[in-house]
């Protein structure tokens, strides 16, 4: 069986196989504004003719100032939805499912004039300190990841991922390395993110599934594990996560515990959280061997795989990768768009 190809559906999401594009940013909205272009539109595109099955677009932010970049995506206006809208609406048209992660960069925001965070503490020594955020800029900033989710939706898209890895906002207040305060949203670390992901269940349909991309364990001293992580993550679970998007690291410069590099390193922790939690998760990081990502599915290890840099690489990475993997003499015109299958 090729376990790729595979159908999955949970809740109203129905994909048509079980690879997953990981969101990438690119680095190029124009004139700062934060609105998708043309090259956002080719780019989400060509990964839906190429076979993909659930399509991330890539961190969006909700505020100007909570951007990785000036060139990167935002969603902070109503005026920014058409131009999702036009993406969406072509992705579908070629099969393909597509949600969008939903963000703020916090101290990793390298362009705000004046980054903020859960407590005054720079990233590294190549980063700006952030100012400590006050309580109620803590709670406006939920309101304004509930009003993305909003936009997200009226522009279209099936599912919706909250960013809570890599060492971004929602990260950085569940991590004992960055979360220093002495208040409610220091005594309890998942505070924050549980009253985001309240805010951005609130304006979603019923049916659609909330993702949330974590880091499921820190590799800085003083880190949470994965078996600390599951806890926090448990707790998100309960305020309204359907699945996860299973990652690591990034909070901090890495301490002495080192995670090795090495293809699939991340999916024992996948199958952790999927163990403990009871609910879909995706697994990521260099599982761009497709058989690999097959045998990943196959042992029950996750129940969706996602690749980032394989598809930088190569567009139509699905569509190869369920060639690959297919049983010998398989047709594979149920995948291959009509247009290419002379092709193979």
């Amino acid at each position: 069986m090729n376990r790729l190809a595979t159908p999955f559906a949970w809740k109203g999401l129905n994909l048509k196989n079980r690879i997953v594009m990981a969101p990438m940013c690119q680095y190029s909205v124009d004139a700062k504004d934060g609105t998708p272009n043309e090259w956002h539109y080719v780019h989400y595109v060509s990964r839906a003719i190429g076979g993909t099955g659930l399509i991330i677009m890539e961190m969006t932010d909700v505020e100007p100032n909570g951007r990785i970049t000036d060139r990167c995506l935002g969603l902070w206006s109503d005026e920014q939805i058409p131009a999702y809208r036009r993406i969406i609406d072509e992705v579908h048209r070629h099969g393909a499912k597509i949600g969008i992660q939903i963000a703020h960069a916090g101290r990793k925001a390298e362009d705000a004039a004046e980054p903020v965070a859960p407590s005054a503490i720079a990233f590294n020594e190549s980063y700006r300190k952030p100012r400590a955020l006050r309580v109620d800029e803590i709670e406006a900033l939920v309101v304004k990841f509930g009003e993305a989710a909003r936009r997200a939706v009226e522009a279209g898209v099936d599912t919706i991922e909250l960013h809570g890895a890599h060492g971004y906002l929602i990260h950085q207040f569940h991590s004992p390395v960055v979360n220093k305060r002495e208040d409610e949203y220091g005594q309890d670390r998942a505070k924050f993110g549980c009253e985001v992901i309240a805010a951005v269940k609130s304006v979603m349909p019923a049916d659609m599934p909330l993702i949330m991309r974590v880091s499921a364990a820190e590799f800085s001293d003083g880190g949470y594990t994965v078996e600390e992580g599951i806890e926090i993550f448990r707790r998100y679970q309960d305020a309204g996560v359907d699945m996860f998007h299973a990652s690591s690291g990034g909070e901090a410069p890495v301490g002495s515990i080192k995670p090795a590099i090495y293809a699939g390193y991340q999916v024992p922790l996948a199958r952790a959280m999927k163990d403990a939690l009871g609910v879909p998760v995706i697994a990521v990081g260099l599982l761009d061997e497709p058989k690999l990502a097959d045998a990943t599915l196959a042992h029950g290890h996750a129940d969706l795989v996602a690749v980032a840099r394989g598809m930088l690489r190569d567009p139509y990475w699905a569509l190869h990768a369920l060639q690959a993997t297919a049983a010998k003499g398989a047709d594979a015109a149920e995948w291959i768009p009509r247009q290419y299958q002379r092709g193979y």
